[in-house]
């Protein structure tokens, strides 16, 4: 068996039974960055189906960046978006054209580099991106201090009782032992918080 987490019994035991579903293949990091600003604060069903209605506004349903920076207000607020991710969304779209966000443009690209790179973008904050670099990029070592859900599974299991500053610096002190696979220990963290929450 695999020992990926042998300086962290509890994960490691955590890991052993726990199958994880496999990533996406897409590496289209313009699309999902375009699909993460839907999702912001809306419930999976609901983004979904917004991002659906979205796509559909595009030829071969597929957001041209030009097309999207151009097209009004109004036919992107049609679909169910508010008037900030719209602008969001065209926010996206101008930058992907004159600073391409595609998957080899930041493949030679540190961690740090890419958050501070796609942070520049009006909308998207450091957490999007982290999400990102797990999901789409699959960068192996990434840890979300900031994610709510990693926040909620680190405390039950390893019993911690802080908040804030004070839990996120508990929790990257934790996360020292999973390294080089934190992106990994952040997946298997979720997946039993949802399995427990079942």
């Amino acid at each position: 068996m695999t020992m990926l987490f042998a300086n962290d019994t509890t994960l490691q035991a955590i890991s052993e039974q726990i199958t994880l579903p496999a990533l996406g293949q897409s590496q289209d990091v313009y699309l999902a960055l375009l699909e993460s600003i839907v999702s912001q604060q809306l419930s999976v069903k609901a983004a979904d189906t917004i991002f659906k209605r979205f796509l559909t506004l595009f030829e071969n349903a597929y957001p041209n960046p030009l097309l999207l920076q151009e097209m009004s207000l109004e036919s992107l607020r049609s679909v169910g978006l508010s008037r900030q991710k719209a602008t969001y969304l065209q926010a996206v779209a101008t930058f992907h054209l004159a600073d391409s966000i595609d998957f080899k443009a930041l493949e030679t690209k540190t961690e740090t580099e890419i958050i501070t790179h796609l942070t520049a973008i009006k909308g998207v904050g450091k957490w999007t991106v982290e999400m990102l670099l797990i999901f789409v990029l699959q960068r192996p070592d990434v840890l979300s201090v900031d994610d709510l859900g990693i926040q909620q599974g680190i405390k039950k299991i390893y019993n911690l009782t802080t908040e804030g500053k004070e839990l996120k610096k508990e929790m990257q002190e934790i996360a020292e032992k999973w390294r080089p696979n934190r992106s990994l220990a952040c997946r298997y963290v979720w997946r039993w918080k949802d399995i427990l929450a079942r």
